[in-house]
């Protein structure tokens, strides 16, 4: 099975704080893998070293490597921008552009110079139709994106990230601030979009993680104390620690 990205060695410190530590782990292409741990443990911190969001923070600095595509993006000459659109992200709370459905969807592409109206019309309505929303907006796409629900604006932002035509699909908490209807959209909507993208999710939840990945890592003070197929993380780990976890006596 084809490894999409590969961790060697990383570590991560916020200052003197050492965030992450010593991280090896090889994540697989079209899975989904779960990041799960109690909070603070770094899941959101090592997700955003995949798209390089941690160089926008202060006195962040990162050791080792991170490969992917055959290259080691954690080296000051690759190129970001070129990243982000191949690693997108999705995050904890929808965050849909003050502009309309239609706007938010062809707002990536529109920025990388694509401006032909039948290919934009044609690239909204299948990234909406990817994100499970076509059927709910197509016939109001000039209205407003905040118009729309909770759960409805998150499946716009997993529309805005498809619009791109990424790899990898990034998400830290994507369903903490939804109802549980609009959770279990996203959970279906992950089992499809896995069959054309990879899908790296932080979550709090261990019936989330249980239900929608392959694989899952189990993260603890910064570091990462197991890493398997998701069956054997919740039915037989390997570490006393990720039993106790996964298990409720703890986290």
């Amino acid at each position: 099975m084809e490894d999409i990205f590969t961790i060697r060695d990383l570590n991560l410190y916020y200052g003197k704080n050492h965030a992450l530590k010593n991280m090896d782990i090889a994540l697989k292409k079209n899975k989904v893998t779960a990041l799960i741990g109690p909070s603070g443990c770094g899941k959101s911190t090592f997700l955003r070293c995949l798209n390089r969001m941690n160089d926008l923070i202060e006195n962040c600095t990162i050791t080792g490597q991170i490969i992917y595509d055959n290259d080691n993006i954690n080296v000051e000459k690759y190129n970001v921008i070129e990243l982000r659109k191949k690693v997108g992200m999705v995050f904890q709370k929808p965050n849909p552009f003050p502009m309309s459905i239609y706007e938010n969807v062809i707002y990536g592409p529109k920025c990388q110079g694509l401006t032909d109206k039948a290919i934009l019309d044609e690239l909204v309505e299948d990234s909406l139709k990817k994100a499970a929303l076509w059927d709910e907006v197509k016939d109001r796409l000039n209205t407003s994106a905040l118009s729309l629900s909770g759960g409805q604006q998150q499946r716009l932002c997993i529309a805005r990230t498809i619009a791109m035509d990424p790899d990898v699909i990034l998400m830290d908490e994507p369903t903490s601030a939804l109802d549980p209807i609009s959770t279990k959209k996203i959970e279906e909507l992950m089992e499809t979009l896995k069959n054309n993208y990879t899908i790296v999710i932080v979550t709090h939840s261990m019936q989330q993680a249980a239900r929608i990945s392959d694989y899952t890592a189990f993260f603890l003070m910064g570091e990462i104390v197991e890493y398997d197929l998701t069956d054997i993380i919740f039915s037989n780990p390997a570490q006393q620690q990720t039993e106790d976890y996964v298990t409720g006596r703890f986290g």
